[in-house]
């Protein structure tokens, strides 16, 4: 088992990230497994803290990717330091660069029209032995005609780009009975993989300032910003109790 944090209230995975693909690729080997995996930030956690039945959903998730480097911060004001901030891209790109060795299929839902195509083909020109057999901008099995040379419509895991609490909610509801072994809320994450978004320089996110980058560089996003916050407000709030 993973070990596990709680930041208000939504469980939070605690490994660093080869403890957790060791995990994932253990879990998926498993016939009856499903792995639900999500990528928690302040936004998420601040939308979780007002609806409690997205609480419950997140809450649901195998594996609880630390991504905001508010979270890092947050968990030390709490009293357990998460182990290593994982952001959902890094994760992403981690199994296509190890697909070479430990091959998967995967596939690439949502985002606008056209994203998911761009950022499968331009992760096949770095990783040309990614075994991608889906890409669409909404589910529909014709997706599964992008790859014609695989007849398998089975994914070992599905990346699911439909924004928050949207694609958490839809993964919650469709698992089950999805032809997937796991599937991923990316959020943004195929934006950067399309390089259609320009992730900010490796400097700036080590130094937890991704946020800023984005801010400035995409200004009309500020509102987003605000949750930030409030998510620092309800974590000196919890840490005062």
């Amino acid at each position: 088992m993973l070990d596990t944090i709680r930041i208000l209230g939504v469980t939070i995975t605690n490994e660093e990230m080869d403890d957790i693909l060791e995990y994932f690729y253990s879990e998926i080997k498993k016939s009856k497994t499903k792995l639900f995996i999500t990528t928690p930030n302040p936004e998420m956690l601040v939308y979780a803290h007002r609806h409690s039945v997205y609480k419950d959903k997140l809450n649901s998730s195998s594996i609880a990717l630390p991504d905001g480097v508010g979270l890092f911060f947050a968990s030390g004001l709490l009293g357990k330091a998460l182990k290593e901030r994982i952001p959902g891209v890094d994760f992403i790109e981690k199994l296509c660069k190890e697909s070479i060795d430990k091959p998967l299929s995967m596939g690439f839902l949502g985002a606008k029209p056209g994203i998911a195509e761009q950022a499968a083909k331009r992760l096949l020109k770095r990783y040309p032995y990614l075994d991608i057999r889906f890409v669409a901008s909404e589910w529909d099995e014709s997706g599964f005609a992008w790859n014609k040379k695989k007849n398998d419509k089975h994914l070992d895991i599905l990346f699911v780009a439909f924004g928050v609490p949207k694609q958490e909610e839809w993964i919650y509801a469709n698992l089950p009975s999805l032809p997937v072994k796991a599937a991923m809320g990316v959020g943004g994450s195929l934006d950067f993989l399309s390089g259609n978004v320009r992730r900010a320089p490796f400097l700036i996110r080590l130094l937890g300032l991704e946020w800023l980058f984005r801010l400035i560089t995409q200004p009309w996003r500020w509102k987003r910003q605000l949750a930030l916050l409030t998510f620092i407000k309800l974590v000196l709030a919890k840490k005062d109790n």
